[in-house]
């Protein structure tokens, strides 16, 4: 069996604990196609799991890395949308932090126009997420509105290219002021450092009073009552993640036809109907956005312009960045 080489470690720890080794090269199965990586990127995911955190799931590879970038160099049976050569990106279910990476065909998107592969391998993990939570999860339209916690991480920039690409009105939450001014350099039309100011009051004050159509956290615990507040009628709060807990159960409708938890829609006591009529009317919406998403990009499901960074203002550089892994130049 052919080797490669790949980041590894044995027991959980610091940096320190991580080696390069040769391993055994992964090969396609149905539907999948084997990627030779030039970059992969680092998220906490990642880090979690080398601290012992986060073990990977059963199915899963167990090295390190989700996302990555490269050439297609082989396909499985039954692959049809990719041939070797291709140019791609992908999330991967473990396994990014080596020479070649499994993916399946569906998580492969094509490398944007003008975005190197080193920085293509720091999509598909927050493109993936957002389109998931903000279209198919939040049924987000053009002319909404939307506040995304975290504006300057890698989530929060994504929602804000996403976002302005789709007409939307974006707030954001950062820590910092530099972040703050990093996010508005970015294309969010307000950002609000939640250190100096109440997030709640500053989005009332913005939107007359009338909230925002949509949340993004990542909080969770006490923000849930504060962005409920923040929500207009019948708006939804999604959660991607809870690192203060899930907050007070009466104040959470979770979505029990979801099997993932931890992406939750939390509605203030909102009649199961109105519920209803807002998913109903958001599939509509989201044929629209698709429809849109095909007109405006080059056919890989990001709309042009989305994926090319723009240089934040000076002071903001450290604000709105991610650790990439370059594997191999030549891939």
């Amino acid at each position: 069996m052919a080797g490669m080489a790949a980041i590894v470690f044995e027991e959980p720890g610091t940096a320190e604990v991580l080696r390069l080794e040769d391993v055994s090269r992964p090969e396609p199965g149905p539907g999948e196609v084997l990627i030779a990586v030039a970059a992969a990127g680092v998220n906490q995911p990642d880090i979690l799991q080398r601290l012992g955190r986060y073990p990977a799931p059963k199915d899963a590879s167990p090295l390190l890395g989700l996302e990555v970038s490269g050439r297609v160099v082989a396909c499985g049976p039954g692959v049809a949308r990719w041939t070797r050569g291709d140019l791609v990106c992908a999330l991967v279910n473990g396994g990014g932090y080596a020479d070649y990476a499994v993916a399946p065909e569906g998580q492969c998107l094509p490398v944007p126009p003008g975005v190197s592969l080193l920085d293509a391998a720091g999509l598909p993990e927050t493109y993936f997420t957002v389109w998931s939570t903000l279209f198919e999860r939040a049924y987000a339209d053009a002319g909404e509105s939307v506040l995304v916690h975290g504006g300057s991480s890698g989530i929060g920039v994504t929602t804000i290219q996403l976002a302005k690409a789709f007409d939307m009105t974006v707030f954001v939450t950062a820590g910092t002021a530099a972040k703050c001014a990093a996010c508005l350099q970015l294309g969010a039309d307000a950002a609000i450092d939640y250190r100096q100011q109440d997030f709640v009051a500053e989005v009332r004050s913005l939107t007359d009073g009338r909230g925002v159509d949509i949340v993004l956290d990542m909080v969770g615990g006490d923000y849930v009552p504060r962005n409920i507040a923040c929500l207009a009628e019948n708006g939804p709060c999604v959660d991607r993640r809870t690192e203060r807990g899930a907050g007070d159960p009466q104040h959470v409708r979770c979505d029990a036809s979801t099997p993932d938890l931890d992406r939750r829609d939390a509605a203030p006591a909102l009649d199961p109907v109105q519920v209803g009529d807002r998913r109903r009317s958001g599939g509509r919406r989201l044929a629209t956005v698709r429809r849109r998403t095909a007109a405006r990009g080059d056919g890989s499901g990001i709309p042009a312009g989305a994926g090319r960074r723009r240089a934040p203002p000076r002071g903001g550089a450290r604000s709105c960045r991610q650790v990439l892994l370059a594997v191999n130049a030549d891939a």
